[in-house]
């Protein structure tokens, strides 16, 4: 393949066998729009992620989400979590 100036997705990389820390930066970089834009739904299914695999953090970072979301916004970013554990398992 070659080489491209189009930028990935923060989680393109990140797969089952990803540690915490990757997740959570995935999260990070959707909560503040480092290398993509904004979007509040991705981070908190990334700060779960992390969160389930024991990143403290994480479990703080995605009350901080929560807080900000709908309920529907909330479900959604739950199901898109556990779509990605399956996808990844």
């Amino acid at each position: 393949m070659a080489y491209s100036d189009t930028p990935m997705e923060p989680g393109a990389l990140i797969g089952a066998h990803s540690l915490p820390d990757d997740l959570y930066r995935a999260g990070l970089a959707y909560a503040t729009g480092t290398g993509t834009e904004i979007n509040l739904v991705e981070a908190h299914k990334w700060f779960n992620l992390a969160a389930a695999r024991g990143h403290d953090e994480a479990r703080a970072q995605r009350q901080d989400m929560a807080e900000m979301l709908t309920s529907a916004e909330i479900k959604m970013a739950l199901q898109a979590a556990r779509d990605w554990m399956k996808l990844a398992n």
